[in-house]
């Protein structure tokens, strides 16, 4: 599988895939903290007005309305940028996770990669701090398609889950038809010497990666590892017996992350050579995008250098 020539932005996505399961469900609702404009949730707004409440700057009041609405029986998303969902980590933890309710948590504007707005608002630690509540299912998508079917499909599964979507637009990836499952890793190119595994923007890095290491003779496996949790866990295990090397990408800090979980697994099933490609544990700071991702390493340059080493060792 290759990337297309275009791009598109996971905040429509977003927003298509709620009006569409809106259609579908009359009891699901929507719930939003000021930002609704700007992360697309309006789009639900404006087709089921009597359905959708923005409760303004109040993101604790978000998730305790939230958790009072699926208590009446409803399917919620509720969300916002991801460094202000952190302020309501209590109400996630207390009122979502520990109740087990059917409430879904969308974090916009994760990682590095928001750019301009600086380290206070660039949120490196999210996966981390959402995939160690027990009962929620941690959610990375990297494109287009694939952001509209995890959408769809967490909102026709109960439970509550954390969807983590980007500021910028990526590449398109999947193709609309196909199948993208949670929990179900998906491998976009074929390798034997190692494997790369990235989710959300780094994994158009990493497919950038594998076409240039493929030029020096070098046959890497790229897979997108979506769901953080519920990890594939025997799709990690099974890579990394058939191509001996890993290397995990991810805008995010490598301490918590897509790396650890990856690195969990096999230090418990299949001891393996593993580099992480991530946030060094530093803050960001203000710059356009792009520019701080290759600053930070968030790159398929800094991919290649890590994949490089490890099949050479």
């Amino acid at each position: 599988m290759t990337m297309e020539a275009r791009t598109a932005s996971l905040r429509d996505a977003l927003g298509q895939a709620l009006v569409a399961l809106g259609s579908e469900n009359k009891d699901m609702v929507v719930v939003g903290a000021d930002t609704t404009e700007s992360i697309k949730m309006l789009d639900f707004g404006k087709r089921f007005p009597e359905r959708f409440f923005n409760v303004g700057i109040a993101e604790q009041n978000m998730i305790g309305i939230s958790a009072g609405l699926a208590l009446s029986g409803k399917t919620v998303f509720c969300g916002t940028y991801v460094v202000f969902l952190e302020r309501a980590i209590d109400q996630i933890r207390n009122t979502i996770a520990y109740c087990n309710l059917d409430v879904k948590i969308i974090g916009s504007h994760g990682g590095i990669s928001v750019g301009p707005d600086g380290g206070s608002h660039q949120a490196i630690e999210d996966l981390s701090i959402m995939r160690a509540l027990p009962r929620m299912r941690v959610i990375a998508p990297a494109d287009f398609n694939s952001t509209k079917a995890l959408v769809k499909e967490a909102g026709n599964t109960r439970g509550p889950a954390y969807i983590r979507i980007l500021r910028p637009v990526t590449p398109v990836v999947y193709e609309e038809s196909h199948d993208i499952r949670i929990g179900k890793m998906e491998t976009l190119a074929d390798g034997s010497d190692l494997t790369i595994i990235a989710n959300g923007i780094m994994l158009s890095e990493a497919l950038k990666a594998g076409e240039e290491l493929k030029a020096r003779g070098i046959s890497a496996r790229v897979m997108d590892c979506h769901t953080i949790k519920p990890i594939d866990s025997d799709a990690i295990i099974k890579a990394a017996k058939e191509t001996g090397a890993i290397v995990t990408a991810e805008d995010h800090n490598v301490i918590g992350g897509l790396g650890s979980a990856v690195s969990e697994v096999l230090s418990k099933a299949h001891p393996t050579r593993m580099a992480m490609v991530g946030v060094n544990d530093t803050f960001g700071e203000s710059g356009d995008g792009a520019e701080l991702m290759k600053k930070y390493g968030l790159s398929s340059e800094s991919i290649i250098n890590q994949a490089t080493r490890l099949v050479n060792v």
